[in-house]
């Protein structure tokens, strides 16, 4: 188990690298999972992106293999946990891609790091905590019922029937399930009072916006405001997807992204 100890986090990481030999300027892309989710999510990106990219991957505090923090959790301390992570592994520069919230702490790290992205990608992220919709009644349901409620009241907004297996959905039915109910709540709080929108035209690193046409959290007109305010950034929506999407349409975001960076590097 390898394990950054940040300023506030004990954070579980792992490093995919099975870059070719013959790259000489190995470049590495850092993921953010959002809310309920841990690192695996990440795993069916890797088969477009491993023979080129060093690829870091991390449990939130409170998610996965990472214990939640005593003292609270902020988007500052999460950015934190970012800039922590890559210099523990002497990566100067590095593509960030988060999504849900880990797409909002992404947006953070390009405003308050811009000399440390490469790139920036958003899937299913917002920039104002405030539009989310449908989280009012998180708190009496964890609270109330416990998070394996929570988790299949957000399995039908990550996913449509059928668009994964029996096998997949109850992988990560579970996954949510198990995650810390106080983190959740903690994360939730700080995301809602979250509003980036003055500031996003200052982000220079080319940047890349994945989002589905059905999330019950961020409405796609959310995302289309973020394409405006930011220079220069393109926007993929994807049809037939909820707030799953990394997960659901794992293989057609990873191309997007490759894609994307075989065009700026």
């Amino acid at each position: 188990m390898t394990e950054l100890k940040s300023a506030k986090h004990a954070i579980h990481y792992e490093v995919i690298d099975l870059t070719a030999p013959w790259i000489e300027a190995r470049e590495t892309i850092l993921f953010h999972h959002g809310v309920g989710a841990n690192w695996r999510c990440w795993l069916g990106w890797t088969a477009a992106l491993v023979d080129r990219y060093r690829l870091v991957v991390f449990d939130m505090p409170g998610h996965g293999q990472s214990q939640p923090g005593d003292d609270g959790i902020t988007i500052a301390d999460l950015t934190a946990n970012i800039i922590a992570l890559a210099d523990t592994l002497d990566c100067a520069k590095f593509h960030l891609v988060g999504e849900s919230i880990g797409g909002t702490v992404a947006l953070q790290v390009a405003l308050d790091h811009p000399d440390r992205l490469s790139s920036l990608t958003v899937s299913n992220g917002a920039h104002v905590g405030g539009s989310i919709e449908n989280v009012r009644n998180w708190d009496s349901v964890i609270n109330g019922e416990g998070m394996g409620a929570w988790s299949d009241q957000m399995m039908a907004g990550r996913f449509f029937d059928g668009v994964l297996s029996p096998e997949e959905w109850a992988w990560y039915r579970s996954q949510q399930a198990s995650a810390d109910g106080g983190t959740v709540l903690a994360l939730l709080r700080t995301l809602v009072g979250a509003d980036l929108s003055a500031r996003l035209p200052e982000i220079s690193a080319p940047t890349l916006l994945l989002h589905p046409d059905s999330s019950p959290f961020v409405p796609v007109p959310i995302m289309a405001d973020l394409h405006e305010r930011i220079p220069n950034a393109q926007l993929k929506i994807f049809p037939d997807a909820k707030h799953g999407l990394p997960f659901s349409h794992a293989r057609e975001c990873s191309q997007a992204l490759r894609q994307f960076l075989d065009g700026i590097t």
